[in-house]
């Protein structure tokens, strides 16, 4: 089948409107509901827990024009009073000092903003602390039970991304020491009347209190990282202070969480195809190509953040209001048979593979490059350091997270014959 190709032909099938993206059965596996909403057509209206109203772009071809679609944008000034309502996005003042970060912003504030961060995750300097980033990950394994059982989750992938990510960004170990990861939920909505909303807040003070410390101490303690860059620039006035605290809030909790979250699906679609585990392991030379297909086979960035558009406008045929939040399946996007063949095949030869797990356009992750360097480096650590790798609970019994946008586990229980 090629790019073009039509699907074949099959019984109409009637979606709710709008569609529902709720519920377990939905987060444990949203495939089959995507296969549906792409033959049924690229744009569908969705409804989220929170009670907002969206329109969900799933094909392939639909999903890159709307990444590269300059009349939809990411600031959240753009969201009319009915998104507004529901969105259950942070409280002030909080929301003005940590939401003005990349992912929410346009050109040319985008522009310049993302010019400070680029540096510090380009390929050399991802491949030149690469041996660094091994001991880190050799050092996790050597903490794990000789025999096991253990919970890959908090023994390893909630950690080692976090390491590598102070390394790169200058976060030094008192400070990184100090973090708590429960920060990072503070990006998953909880609506203003949720019995939640307490911890919630509680969260979202700590983590500014944080950031506020890394401010200081960086003030203080300047080198030649990331962090301390960053502060010279608002020093500056190449910076505003709420851009420097909303773009440390973006490197700790979206530079790691989300390959925390990318470590559970890749090992679990492993487990699900032990010939592919076996073959991975005895051939270490096929990690990366295989990692671009764990990528586009189960990405833990399912959705992307809201855009919008400005005005009434016309998206593949749809009419979507202005302010409306327009928001791009990357996993539906991933299993489009109209550009991947067999898409529901786990083939880690696969290729080309020119997936967008880590989006398209000028929003493309900036540190894609240390994302991947990060799963080649633990996948092959825990596949050849602990022969006999498996899952030792039901897949029906995985405990998904609840985050609307992302798709991950709180917990991979997992035994081994023994740790290499």
């Amino acid at each position: 089948m090629t790019l073009h190709d039509p699907l074949p032909a099959t019984e109409p099938d009637t979606l709710p409107d709008p569609v529902p993206l709720t519920g377990c059965p939905y987060k444990a596996n949203p495939y089959p509901l995507y296969e549906r909403m792409r033959e049924a057509g690229p744009v569908h209206r969705v409804l989220f827990p929170s009670g907002v109203r969206a329109w969900l772009v799933t094909g392939y071809e639909a999903a890159r024009s709307a990444l590269n679609d300059e009349r939809l944008g990411k600031n959240h000034d753009r969201g009319n009073d009915r998104w507004r309502a529901r969105a259950a996005i942070m409280p002030e003042p909080q929301h003005s000092q940590l939401q003005v970060h990349l992912l929410h912003q346009d050109p040319p504030r985008h522009t310049r903003m993302r010019r400070f961060v680029t540096d510090a995750f380009t390929s050399r300097r991802v491949e030149q602390l690469r041996p660094r980033f091994q001991e880190l990950a050799d050092a996790l394994v050597d903490g794990l039970p000789e025999y096991g059982p253990a919970d890959l989750v908090t023994g390893f992938a909630a950690r080692f991304p976090f390491q590598v990510l102070a390394e790169v960004i200058g976060l030094p170990p008192e400070l990184a020491g100090r973090f708590d990861r429960d920060w990072g939920k503070v990006v998953q909505p909880v609506g203003p009347t949720d019995p939640g909303r307490p911890l919630y807040e509680a969260r979202l003070h700590g983590l500014q209190s944080y950031i506020a410390g890394v401010v200081a101490y960086k003030r203080e303690h300047g080198e030649d990282d990331l962090l301390s860059r960053l502060v010279v620039a608002r020093d500056h006035g190449e910076l505003t202070p709420e851009e420097l605290d909303s773009m440390i809030f973006q490197l700790l909790v979206a530079g790691q969480e989300p390959v925390t979250n990318q470590l559970t699906t890749a090992l679990i679609a492993l487990f699900r195809h032990p010939d592919q585990l076996a073959r991975l392991r005895g051939n270490p030379d096929l990690l990366p190509r295989a990692v671009e297909e764990l990528l586009r086979y189960d990405s833990a960035f399912e959705l992307t953040t809201w855009r919008f558009f400005d005005r009434d406008s016309d998206l593949h045929g749809t009419r979507v209001p202005a302010g409306d939040s327009v928001i791009v399946s990357l996993c539906a996007a991933n299993r489009d048979p109209r550009r991947f063949p067999d898409p529901d095949t786990l083939d880690l030869d696969r290729s080309p593979n020119p997936h967008l797990a880590f989006s398209h356009g000028i929003h493309f992750c900036p540190g894609a490059t240390l994302a991947r360097t990060e799963l080649q480096i633990a996948l092959g650590t825990l596949l050849t350091r602990l022969p006999g790798l498996h899952l030792t609970i039901r897949e029906e019994d995985l405990e998904w997270i609840p985050a609307v946008l992302g798709r991950g586990t709180n917990h991979l229980p997992v035994g081994y014959d023994r740790r290499l």
